[in-house]
């Protein structure tokens, strides 16, 4: 079943929002932004791919045949998003005394574990900069002469051989170039290094020979030679976060114009994509988001104090993509409760043979069975994710959906199956996730669950037996052990650890 509601996207470059027409008629193909491997990524960084997954289901669940690409930046950038400090691997390989691609390795298998956790669906491929290089050089040298020039320091674009430099950012001002390192020699302020050389009487552990003299290639450089190495020049969408919009995917653009011979940004494929796609900042107030903050906020924390990663996954789509989303323990708190609403809900009736019935029909799309009252719940969910992804609109209609009465056998494997179906796109795994997966024990918890349970079951006796005092005091013993008893939870869930 192919949905109704014609997609339509904003597009970051033209500030609107625009119909889906991909490039090669059926197909779709995305590029996002990965991280740079230096670090663990915190939860402000994996809501990008939260974001990038909720697009390609989406695009998926529209019929569209997808190739989607993340790259993984293991070399070149810097500690600004600019020409500024030291490269980031570089950087961290010293502070550990540890091999610069062991630290490579080590943190993108990180990045993956949080992927996987958060249940985003592999890419078609995960492009690795490292094993780019030579094509980096070779786009290098296919622009050098009409668009760049050699300092000491490397080889710089001249953003003035391209129309239309910043119209992604809209920062074509002074402030806007307020983030670019004024590098002796350059022409304009805003140029940028495609090619940094080593400086002379330092080595690095990255390091190749080009033209230009050893070193290694610049950030903005490598996202572009991926892309088109792999999607091919115009692809249909770039993702990334806001952050990117500034300056990052400015650069990209213009080493794209050139590279494509292209003219200026009226007409959006002349960028390298059709369609540029920037999600908002995760804010949390307290500070711990960023890198450089110590404990910072990053998923296995999450995990630590026991909510389990796809409450993150809910907290992000209950904002729109476009909007800051705040971060608290509470929102989060609440957002796993919803989750277990939904489990719960989905739960009543997938017995194994239901379930195994509605998986199979949900894969294909046959919705054949169901009601009106269903239709018109799964039109609603359709015209949300088409506008724009507004997956906050797309979630109500999905509950509303699965909260529908029935009755009989066939009832429950049609509204199963549209649970699943919808499920395509919100990407919680409803096949699969229980309500007992939910409940994530606290990595400073003492207290074992069958002490728990054996507590409960004292306390339900003596509230039976109408002994309040005691079931007070078996309350306040399991409080006291970081256990929160949670009497007429409609869930179901007895307690949680706190």
């Amino acid at each position: 079943m192919t949905t109704a509601a014609p997609l339509r996207l904003f597009n970051s470059l033209t500030r609107q929002l625009e119909p889906f027409q991909p490039v090669h008629p059926g197909e779709a193909r995305v590029y996002s932004c990965g991280p740079t491997v230096y670090n663990y990524p915190h939860i402000g960084n994996m809501r990008a791919y939260v974001f990038a997954d909720v697009l390609g289901r989406t695009l998926s669940f529209k019929g569209y045949k997808l190739t989607h690409v993340i790259n993984i930046t293991d070399v070149g950038h810097l500690t600004d998003d600019a020409d500024a400090g030291e490269d980031k691997m570089e950087k961290m390989a010293a502070e550990r005394a540890q091999s610069i691609w062991d630290i490579a390795r080590h943190y993108t298998e990180a990045y993956w574990a949080d992927v996987k956790a958060l249940n985003i669906r592999q890419p078609a491929k995960w492009t690795i900069a490292t094993e780019y290089v030579p094509a980096m050089i070779d786009f290098a040298k296919s622009i050098a002469d009409k668009h760049c020039y050699e300092l000491d320091s490397g080889l710089y674009f001249d953003v003035s051989t391209v129309a239309d430099y910043g119209r992604l950012a809209r920062a074509q001002t002074e402030d806007g170039e307020g983030r670019i390192e004024a590098v002796e020699g350059k022409r304009n302020a805003a140029d940028f290094a495609i090619w940094r050389k080593t400086p002379p009487g330092e080595k690095r552990q990255m390091e190749w020979d080009s033209p230009w003299g050893r070193g290694a290639p610049g950030w903005h450089l490598e996202c572009s030679v991926m892309s088109g190495e792999v999607l091919g020049f115009p692809f249909d969408i770039h993702t990334g976060g806001i952050d990117h919009r500034e300056i990052h995917h400015p650069n990209e653009i213009a080493q794209n114009q050139a590279f494509c011979c292209t003219n200026g940004l009226d007409k959006a494929a002349n960028s390298g994509a059709n369609v540029w796609m920037h999600n908002n900042f995760l804010v949390e107030r307290s500070g711990k988001m960023s890198k450089s903050s110590g404990e910072f906020l990053r998923l296995q924390l999450l995990i630590d104090k026991g909510y389990h990663p796809l409450a993150y996954r809910m907290l992000c789509l209950q904002a729109h993509y476009r909007s800051e989303l705040e971060f608290s323990w509470e929102g989060l708190g609440a957002a796993l409760v919803r989750l277990k609403r939904i489990v719960w809900m989905t739960e009543r009736w997938n017995s194994d043979s239901e379930l195994q019935d509605a998986t199979v029909r949900a894969e294909v799309g046959d919705l054949s069975g169901i009601s009106p009252d269903q239709t018109k719940l799964l039109a609603q969910f359709d015209a949300a994710i088409s506008n724009d992804l507004k997956t906050p609109e797309a979630l109500t209609a999905f509950e509303q959906a699965i909260g529908l009465k029935g009755k009989g056998a066939s009832w429950a494997i049609d509204a199963l199956t549209l649970a699943l179906y919808m499920d395509q796109v919100l990407g919680f795994g409803l096949d699969k996730l229980t309500r007992k997966d939910l409940r994530l024990r606290p990595k400073a918890a003492t207290i074992t669950e069958d002490e728990i349970e054996a507590v409960l079951t004292r306390r339900k006796e003596a509230r039976a037996a109408k002994d309040f005092a005691t079931s007070d005091a078996l309350r306040d013993e399991l409080a006291a052990r970081g256990v929160e008893v949670m009497d007429g939870d409609p869930l179901g869930w007895d307690w949680k650890l706190g």
